[in-house]
């Protein structure tokens, strides 16, 4: 197994990428990894470590793509960027996937150009990991597509049905379509027409509604790009909130500094499942291979993880199921 990883993508680079590869090579001694960027910044940091240069190889691509860059002139116009070569490799089939926590939107625009389209697919996606009391679920679209069709939901409900039941273990995974209210005429017209085709999939349960999210009432959330990123983004917040929120909560005299030191630990237990450090990332999918994005601000753990993950796409031929399950 050889994973390609972009080792300037990120806020932390080439640290993290390179850490989290390191990490990932202890782990997995099958595993073989590329690092693809800016070879003497790489090179650098590798000073720091101890490897075996047989499984680790490093790939120039000396151009950066920064987070606030457009991503269409991005991948046009930084050929010699680490996305833009490393998903090269993998179309030529010298890797087996090829991961990122830099710049999404070109990361998705790259992986729809170079490796184009699963078989059947109408519009790749972003999907998410999202925290309920259940343990992780699924959202999707997480932002790649501002605007979604019934045809696109559908696939988009199938993908990720197929993604529940490979990677995170869920059975006959079930699918809600997030809307202003549980009756089918609720919602706007576009709306009720998603509805309407989404009866097509087996496990659809209808609508949902916000406050049916954090207690799992389906598997799989559907929404369009804006929705879905607006709720992706407000989740993200949530720790760093209740932690602020408890922290202002116990503000004078020692009984309410012993609270507060309780409250952490509950806190930090409560909260370790929601933990996207230990997802690492997640492919888009749809894509005609397996291309990762993780959080920009993603760790050497998350980093790990996320290469664990996509090694499971390829094991378990998630775009083989994706494939079979849209027709």
């Amino acid at each position: 197994m050889v994973i390609a990883v972009d080792a300037d993508g990120g806020d932390y680079f080439p640290k993290n990428p390179v850490e989290g590869s390191l990490q990932a090579l202890q782990e997995d001694v099958s595993l073989k990894i590329m690092l693809v960027g800016p070879r003497e910044l790489i090179t650098k940091e590798l000073e720091k470590h101890n490897y075996d240069p047989e499984r680790l190889q490093v790939v120039d691509a000396p151009e950066i793509i920064g987070m606030e860059e457009s991503p269409a002139s991005a991948v046009r116009d930084k050929r010699s960027s680490s996305i833009v070569v490393g998903l090269t490799l993998h179309k030529e089939r010298k890797c087996d996937a090829f991961l990122s926590a830099g710049n999404t939107g070109a990361l998705l625009a790259a992986s729809t150009v170079i490796l184009g389209r699963l078989k059947g697919v109408l519009r790749p996606t972003i999907a998410s990991y999202y925290p309920t009391l259940k343990g992780f679920r699924l959202l999707v679209d997480a932002g790649a597509n501002l605007e979604m069709k019934p045809d696109q939901a559908v696939q988009f409900a199938k993908m990720g049905q197929v993604f529940c039941e490979v990677l995170m273990g869920i059975k006959n995974p079930t699918v809600g379509l997030l809307n202003v209210g549980e009756e089918e005429e609720k919602g706007t017209e576009v709306m009720k027409e998603i509805h309407e085709a989404l009866k097509a999939v087996d496990g659809f349960i209808g609508n949902i509604e916000g406050r049916d999210i954090f207690p799992a009432k389906s598997d799989v959330f559907i929404s369009d790009g804006v929705v879905g990123n607006i709720l992706l983004k407000f989740g993200e917040s949530i720790p760093a909130a209740l932690k602020q929120m408890v922290k202002g909560a116990a503000k004078n005299g020692i009984m309410a500094k012993i609270s507060l030191l309780a409250a952490r630990k509950i806190l930090k237990t409560s909260l370790s499942p929601f933990n996207y450090e230990n997802v690492g990332g997640i492919p888009f999918l749809g894509v005609n291979g397996v291309s990762m994005v993780g959080h920009g601000g993603s760790s050497a753990l998350a980093i790990k993880n996320m290469i664990k993950s996509a090694v499971s796409c390829v094991e378990n031929n998630i775009n083989g199921k994706i494939v079979a399950s849209l027709n």
